[in-house]
């Protein structure tokens, strides 16, 4: 009989389809999905107001890594933020088991880069120097 126990955060890989290479990041967030609603009042009834769907929304994909100081990911983004020349890519984001294969995987569509932001430097802490680059994104599925 086997054992199954949820699956660790830390073993993923993070992809991008049009610089054809894998980066290695500390952390990935923004894999969420939201259901807004539309409130509608019904004449008469004052007790409550109808919630109707109205479209999903997906918040901004965040990814943080150590600084890379000559990356294809970092030209890419400062084309986009400091030139205007947007090429949208689709990323994957894979949740791997212990023998480095796919568990759960998101195909994020159409993002591009919004923000690359740099940690604060500070002479009295020995930390990393770490990069956040915040994309938007169309919507992602899960494969």
């Amino acid at each position: 009989m086997a054992n199954y126990y949820p699956p660790v955060g830390f073993h993923f890989k993070v992809e991008f389809a049009n610089l054809k290479s894998e980066f290695e990041f500390q952390s990935v967030s923004g894999l969420t999905i939201e259901l807004t609603t539309e409130e509608i009042a019904e004449g008469g009834e004052n007790r409550f107001k109808h919630k109707l769907p109205v479209r999903t929304s997906f918040p901004n994909l965040v990814l943080k890594r150590g600084l890379v100081t000559d990356s294809s990911l970092i030209k890419w983004c400062r084309e986009a933020v400091e030139d205007f020349s947007i090429t949208p890519t689709d990323v994957t984001i894979s949740l791997l088991n212990e023998e480095h294969k796919p568990l759960m995987t998101w195909n994020v569509v159409h993002a591009y880069p919004l923000k690359w932001a740099m940690a604060d430097f500070n002479a009295e802490e020995s930390k990393l120097v770490v990069e956040t680059i915040e994309l938007a994104y169309n919507y992602f599925k899960i494969q």
